[in-house]
């Protein structure tokens, strides 16, 4: 339950209500926050870094996202990669909070893989006078007993491979560097 529970720490309950208490959680402090976040809508980055981002493991999906290109970058360039990245995905997520407006969301039944180490959660976000929109959530197990994503699937669009995509285009273009680069620009210019 919520007492006693301080901060929003991962723990190692069932993908199925990680997913729902993550949300929930959000949802219910975005609600909570609406007031101030209509006055300053920054504040919101600071919600998404508390109670979002413990359950996504960027490092496993910067991997998957620079695919071929991960293998040839220094230990520098992936931890600046992994820093870029978590801020575009903190910017991107809050943008769609703040734009979130009592939406209700429908959990499918749980789907795990055989060997008990990756599930899938399915969501349905139901919009007034719209189509529901399929959410569907890819997580593993981590070592530290805890389930964290490491890919988003929006009715249909992996989130893994649509950046995998456009940032091979990038790498080719001006190299790893070059894309650090100027994922560093764009979060630079979103958040003025």
């Amino acid at each position: 339950g919520v007492a006693g529970c301080v901060g929003a720490a991962p723990t190692a309950v069932d993908p199925l209500a990680a997913v729902k208490e993550t949300a929930d959680r959000t949802m219910y402090e975005v609600k909570a926050h609406k007031s101030e976040l209509e006055v300053n809508p920054g504040a919101i980055y600071g919600l998404v870094e508390e109670y979002v981002l413990p359950h996504f493991d960027f490092e496993l999906i910067s991997r998957y996202v620079l695919g071929k290109h991960w293998r040839g970058a220094s230990p520098e360039q992936r931890v600046q990669f992994i820093e870029q990245f978590r801020t575009l995905m903190v910017r991107t997520y809050a943008h769609a909070l703040l734009n979130y407006s009592d939406q209700e969301i429908k959990y499918l039944p749980l789907r795990m893989d055989a060997d008990g180490k990756r599930a899938a959660v399915d969501t349905l976000v139901r919009q007034a006078g719209a189509p529901d929109i399929p959410i569907e959530y890819r997580l593993r197990l981590e070592q530290d007993g805890v389930w964290r994503v490491y890919d988003v699937v929006i009715d249909g669009v992996s989130l893994v491979s649509n950046y995998r995509t456009s940032f091979s285009g990038h790498i080719r273009r001006m190299g790893l560097d070059g894309l650090i680069a100027w994922l560093d620009e764009r979060n630079r210019q979103s958040a003025q």
